[in-house]
């Protein structure tokens, strides 16, 4: 599987870590990726494409739909707000690099085909989520 970080906002990050991460989660999942990205941008950033993608106002932590065939083969993107995940750190009590590991393994398993919405599908990837986590060790 190939991966790419674009980094697109001025926060430092540890990419290296969300490297690894990408890769052991898609690992532990058995994702069959051909391609894996993820996008890091800012609040600003987030909120233009939570509007024009979802049709929502204001940013939000994560972006990723489910993976779809192209001519590079089968490929995944996850958007994160860096902004958005520095609060969602402060607030939870872990690091910057904790959280946005946590974001890249819940924006993989949607990129997998895992929902949020309704309530029972968010139990369920909330679950898997918990145990890729802790496999991983990315909190």
């Amino acid at each position: 599987m190939r991966t790419e970080i674009r980094d697109l906002q001025d926060t430092l990050t540890d990419l290296p870590q969300l490297e690894r991460v990408m890769h052991a989660a898609a690992e532990k999942t058995d994702a069959a990726l051909d391609n894996l990205s993820v996008v890091l941008v800012d609040d600003a950033r987030m909120a233009e494409l939570n509007e024009q993608l979802l049709g929502r106002s204001g940013p939000t932590d994560v972006i990723a739909f489910e993976a779809e065939e192209d001519e590079e083969g089968r490929s995944g993107e996850i958007i994160i707000s860096v902004e958005t995940a520095v609060r969602q750190a402060e607030e939870y009590g872990h690091s910057l690099t904790q959280e946005l590991c946590l974001l890249v393994v819940h924006g993989l398993l949607h990129v997998l085909g895992y929902e949020d919405e309704p309530e029972t599908k968010r139990a369920e990837m909330e679950r898997v989520q918990q145990e890729l986590v802790s496999e991983i060790g990315a909190l």
